[in-house]
């Protein structure tokens, strides 16, 4: 069964910068989309950032626009997310997920990684 691996979670103050890796773990196929979303405490999981076309076309939540940025592939099952100028509101548990048609929902999720963001 394939799911999701994060790494690179952590403390941070804000201001500050942190990066996120995720990978595919088992057998895996090419997929169409890969995402970041995260949980913060008491709150529903939010949509983050997204790429597909290969890491052609990506797409951000608002709250993130310009702090944050995808990279990787989606064809290989791998994508990052370079966080930065970060805010104590950025404080959650970060998931990375696949989609593996345009119709299908984001599954495969992984365990997540941690980001604390505070002084």
């Amino acid at each position: 069964q394939v799911h999701m691996v994060e790494s690179g979670g952590g403390f941070a103050r804000p201001g500050g910068s942190l990066r996120l890796s995720c990978a595919a773990s088992g057998r895996t196929f090419s997929s169409y989309a890969m995402g970041w979303f995260r949980q913060a405490p008491g709150k529903e999981r939010e949509f983050v950032a997204g790429l597909l076309g290969g890491g052609r076309i990506t797409s951000y939540a608002d709250s993130v626009k310009g702090r944050f940025t995808i990279s990787g592939d989606n064809n290989k099952n791998t994508v990052d997310l370079q966080m930065n100028s970060l805010k104590p509101e950025d404080t959650a548990v970060y998931y990375c997920a696949t989609k593996y048609t345009k119709a299908s929902n984001f599954g495969s999720w992984g365990q997540g990684t941690q980001v604390t963001v505070s002084w």
